[in-house]
């Protein structure tokens, strides 16, 4: 019994190993606020999203199985956090369990008895949820789960397990049968069951009873004693071993049932704080690798809401035949936030997740790779350049057919002319290789020198500047420009009422007094 809500026909690892680059995506694209958000208090739930995230799937129809199960849990989301406590109530109270002398076949046998009790308990548990609920769930994989429960969980299972359980509490005694092997030695002890349970009380009272040989045990005869009981673990050792993997089997299924469903609870989480800030969230369409589809509306950068506790702007783009997007314009105008929306986006997409979009329609991609900007290396063994080069060549070695490679502000280490010319070799080999490249870059020569191809499978996207300077945070269809707006940014900071005070207060030596500085908040800027 397998409870398949992750896959149509295997079970999920919650140990799989992770990609060669998740360490890396995970500091690119702010997946720890994500992964906070999904597991809430729960160290599993982190985990399991962990993998589920970082190990995508790449067939549309897998895709769409996940999805459909995770439609049913946002309408249903008490009964699947129910089962998912059920699952882990179950395995906290099968190592509370105890036992003594569990090395011995009778010990084994007594404890596998009150455990598989305390899993008959439970699967009735979940019998009682397949007839009562099941009706509200519409995916495949609840409704195969479901039907497997009913199937395998029969009134006819419960009874024979329950008939098998009070025979092997052995209160009647010990059964056994042996034959007499080399030097009178005894061998293939078998336990029996008794007859006389398979007869009326009164039958048994006036039955006719065969000749029987008995043999009294002498209180003091301590080694008689070890030899019947040795014969007796001997004799019961087969059955203690046949229960003990009859509980394997059944943790085995609560263990796997408890990992899956962890996936769909730590995703109900995850909706429920976008819903608290009014997030739209929607279940994206993913179309075959290969295919070049990329739209979406209102797409936003999940992690910097999350951080923020409220509403993130949204980005809407239409990239349907493109393998190459650059991205360009002024400072902080919100060029990195949509490239981390773009792979947090296919990341979720692949998952089976919902993304953080109005609408969202994507190709499947092998792979997501990042090359994003990092600090310069503190022990001064190497300068960014060559850190980005290093990068890079570890990228095009691993790198698989039908990847999706995001750079942000790469190659910009060096003078303008260096860092284009780097960077347009690079990309021009990756698309004539056949990935798609979105790339933020401050390289005018970079992106306008591929802006002057006017390549039909290249979009150039430019972050909004308002005439006085603010920003929309909004990308919208453009020719790159050669200036970043910096200046803006500098009359923003350094025309400040309040740090010109500080500065000024700095280069006389001396400091306000409490209660003086000007009100940088209600100050006229």
């Amino acid at each position: 019994m397998k409870p398949l809500l992750m896959y149509r026909d295997r079970d999920f690892d919650a140990e799989a190993a992770l990609p060669w680059n998740a360490e890396m995506l995970v500091q690119d694209l702010g997946l720890i606020a994500v992964f906070e958000a999904m597991a809430g208090k729960d160290d599993l739930l982190r985990d399991v999203a962990k993998r589920a995230t970082l190990c995508p799937l790449s067939e549309p129809e897998a895709i769409l199985y996940r999805q459909a199960v995770l439609k049913d849990c946002l309408e249903n989301p008490a009964v699947v956090r129910d089962l998912y406590d059920l699952a882990v109530k179950v395995l906290g109270g099968e190592k509370k369990i105890g036992g003594f002398f569990l090395r011995y076949p009778g010990s084994i046998l007594s404890r596998s008895v009150q455990v598989l009790e305390f899993f008959v308990g439970a699967l009735r548990r979940l019998r009682v949820v397949a007839d009562t609920r099941s009706e509200n769930f519409a995916s495949e994989g609840f409704r195969t789960f479901f039907r497997v429960l009913r199937e395998e969980l029969s009134d006819d299972y419960f009874a024979e397990i329950q008939g098998h359980l009070n025979e092997l509490k052995l209160r009647d005694g010990v059964l056994l049968s042996a034959e007499l092997g080399h030097g009178n030695k005894s061998t293939n002890l078998v336990l029996r069951k008794p007859k006389e349970t398979e007869r009326s009380w009164w039958r048994r009272l006036f039955a006719e009873r065969p000749p029987t040989f008995s043999y009294t045990l002498h209180p003091r005869d301590e080694a008689g004693a070890r030899a019947l009981s040795e014969l007796q673990d001997r004799g019961i050792n087969l059955v203690a071993n046949a229960l003990a993997q009859s509980n394997d089997h059944i943790l085995s299924f609560f263990r796997q049932l408890r990992a899956e469903l962890a996936f769909y609870v730590a995703c109900l989480n995850l909706r429920e704080r976008l819903t608290e800030m009014h997030e739209p969230i929607c279940f994206p369409v993913p179309e075959p690798l290969g295919s070049r589809r990329h739209s979406f509306s209102e797409l936003y950068d999940i992690g910097l809401a999350l951080n923020m506790d409220r509403k993130a702007v949204g980005n809407d783009a239409d990239a349907d035949g493109k393998c190459l997007v650059v991205i360009t314009g002024a400072n902080q105008g919100g060029k990195s936030t949509f490239l981390r929306s773009i792979g947090l986006a296919q990341l979720m997409l692949q998952a089976g997740m919902f993304v953080p979009a109005v609408a969202f329609q994507a190709s499947i991609f092998s792979q997501v790779v990042t090359h994003f900007k990092r600090e310069e290396d503190v022990t001064m063994r190497s300068g960014k350049l060559d850190e980005e080069l290093l990068r890079m060549s570890e990228i095009a070695d691993r790198l698989e057919p039908g990847a999706i490679v995001l750079f942000n502000e790469s190659f910009a280490a060096t003078n303008e002319r260096e860092g284009s010319e780097i960077a347009i070799q690079i990309v021009d080999a990756l698309v004539e290789q056949g990935y798609t490249v979105f790339f933020v870059t401050h390289l005018y020569e970079f992106a306008h020198g591929l802006f002057d191809r006017k390549m039909p499978q290249a979009l150039f996207l430019r972050a909004e500047r308002g005439a006085d300077g603010t920003r929309t945070f909004r990308l919208k269809e453009g020719e790159p420009l050669q200036t970043s707006f910096g200046k803006d940014l500098y009359d923003r900071i350094f025309k400040d009422p309040y740090i010109q005070g500080t500065l000024q207060t700095s280069l006389n030596g001396g400091s306000h007094e409490r209660g003086t500085a000007p009100d940088r908040h209600n100050s006229a800027p």
